[in-house]
């Protein structure tokens, strides 16, 4: 029997409560591995928890003689609920500004375009392939949804081994692109399922981009409306005052709130706790005492390591899930085409866009002077990162094919174990290989000196110049030619440039911060 079925002849709360317990100290358990293993060169977090997971799954497996695996039932609610939104919102919170908005386009462009490109080669592929294979029974809507699950990346264990101060460049853009690229899957995800697949057809494109592109942005702004909102009520009232709980309790309940609005009104919780997130580290976390300061940063890590840690020992029990198992009735042979064929396809399809949109990033910026180069070198670690499935694949994966974590159709039940291998073996096979890869690529006295033109001191006039009433037609034409010949150059230095003119001059006398010091191109 399972455990919790061993206890819950000692009535209903005992039954609800063991598993849980279990759960959390089998968590416990995980995080002492993680410190014991913490210098090994082969091991990181995230296979450190889904071995723990594996292990944990075999012994309840072994207890109930071979009837389940699982403690806990997952619910992909749960998930989206209550994990999901400290994960991203850590991110928002703790990434660096600076970085990821010189690299915004590049980010952008691996985050929204990439995942548009990897998604239309899974699905393609798969659809064509499958049927090859002699797996048939999946609808269109179910090819689409492939498409959006395989295309979510899991870059924690590339993350783990990089370093801001040494890889600034490389680190923005493998996290930046992690946390963007989460949000685009999910938005896209949703998108599809309200998408009417009995009349696909080219004119269906763009309805599709444009629900895509309305969700993306009216999330986006809900999120920094959030975030304002917060910084400006802690400015007014300080609340440092009289109690440091009250300004963090406010914090997280406004994160919070802003990613359950957004779900609530069918938008994106996680582009909307993104920039949530963002936006108060930006202006609220300076309008906080210094205790709250200090206790923010360590709060929200420690709830996002939490919940990335809980799901994946959860995704090491579940590959023991021997009713799942027993539920699909394709041959050994062709079970491994599909892995296969999976696994290639995400291969192609993150090679399909790095490497391309690697080159273009490079070329809209040779003219930024302060802009690092992306070398080959990079783009191999960018490449590499991204091939890894995690959480989000997972719980779309269960979204899709299950009704609350529960499945009696085969072919629903071959998806969710192909899912499931396929983010083993990336993140066990991949996430392995990763410390050495980086290691040799980039060793550590090359990652000091990182690839990076000559940086020019900070001068007013590397900046676009603004028109002028009291100047000649003449000079102002010339101003404006020059301008528009810069911004062309360079866009998203010219904007990095004028967004921190404006912020130091009317977002942060209003909304918190310290002024920044003016810096050209």
């Amino acid at each position: 029997m399972l455990v919790s079925e061993y206890f819950s002849n000692l009535g209903s709360d005992y039954a609800q409560v063991v598993p849980l317990t279990v759960f959390v100290a089998v968590l416990c358990l995980c995080l002492i591995i993680g410190h014991l293993l913490e210098e090994n060169r082969w091991v990181n977090e995230s296979i450190t928890a889904i071995l723990t997971g594996c292990l944990a799954g075999a012994i309840i497996l072994v207890l109930s003689k071979g009837k389940n695996s699982h403690i806990l039932t997952f619910n992909e609610e749960l998930f989206f609920i209550y994990l999901l939104p400290p994960i991203i919102f850590n991110a928002g919170f703790q990434v660096k500004k600076k970085q990821f908005f010189q690299n915004f386009l590049t980010i952008m462009l691996f985050g929204v375009v990439g995942v548009f490109i990897s998604f239309i080669i899974i699905t393609a592929g798969s659809w064509w392939l499958f049927p090859k294979l002699g797996f048939v029974g999946l609808t269109a809507r179910d090819y689409l949804a492939l498409g959006t699950i395989f295309s979510s990346t899991d870059t924690v264990c590339t993350l783990q081994v990089l370093h801001q101060d040494e890889t600034p460049l490389l680190y923005s853009l493998v996290f930046g692109e992690g946390v963007v690229n989460d949000a685009t899957t999910v938005v896209l995800f949703n998108t599809i399922q309200k998408l009417d697949v009995s009349r696909l057809d080219s004119r269906t494109i763009l309805p599709v981009v444009g629900d895509f592109f309305y969700l993306f942005l009216t999330s986006t702004a809900l999120g920094v409306v959030a975030g304002l909102v917060t910084a400006y009520v802690l400015k007014t009232f300080y609340f440092g005052r009289h109690s440091s709980v009250r300004e963090i309790s406010l914090m997280v309940l406004m994160a919070y709130f802003s990613y359950m609005l957004a779900e609530l009104l069918q938008l994106s919780g996680i582009l909307a706790v993104f920039f949530c997130g963002i936006l108060m580290s930006h202006y609220a976390w300076h309008n906080v005492s210094e205790s709250s300061r200090i206790t923010t940063r360590h709060v929200f890590a420690t709830m996002s390591f939490i919940a990335e840690t809980f799901i994946f020992l959860y995704v090491g029990m579940d590959a023991l899930d021997i009713e799942m198992w027993r539920m699909t009735k394709l041959s050994f042979g062709t079970s491994m085409g599909i892995y296969s064929t999976l696994i290639l396809l995400i291969l192609l399809g993150r090679a399909a866009f790095v490497f391309p949109l690697s080159t273009l990033s490079n070329y809209m910026n040779r003219k930024a002077e302060r802009t690092p180069v992306i070398t080959f070198k990079h783009q191999l670690i960018i490449w590499w990162a991204g091939l890894m499935r995690g959480a989000v694949s997972i719980a779309l994966a269960f979204k899709q094919f299950t009704y609350s974590g529960v499945t009696s159709d085969p072919i629903n039940a071959t998806m969710i174990t192909d899912t499931i291998i396929v983010v083993l073996f990336s993140t066990l096979v991949f996430g392995f290989l990763t410390k050495p890869l980086i290691r040799y690529l980039l060793p550590h006295q090359e990652t000091i000196k990182i690839s990076r033109r000559e940086s020019v001191p900070p001068k007013e006039d590397l900046g676009v110049r603004l028109l002028s009433l009291e100047e000649s037609v003449g000079t102002n034409m010339r101003r404006a030619k020059d301008s528009l010949s810069r911004l062309i150059e360079s866009p998203v230095c010219i904007i990095h440039f004028y967004w921190r003119k404006f912020d130091d001059a009317y977002m942060r006398p209003i909304f918190g911060g310290p002024v920044s010091t003016p810096m050209g191109c």
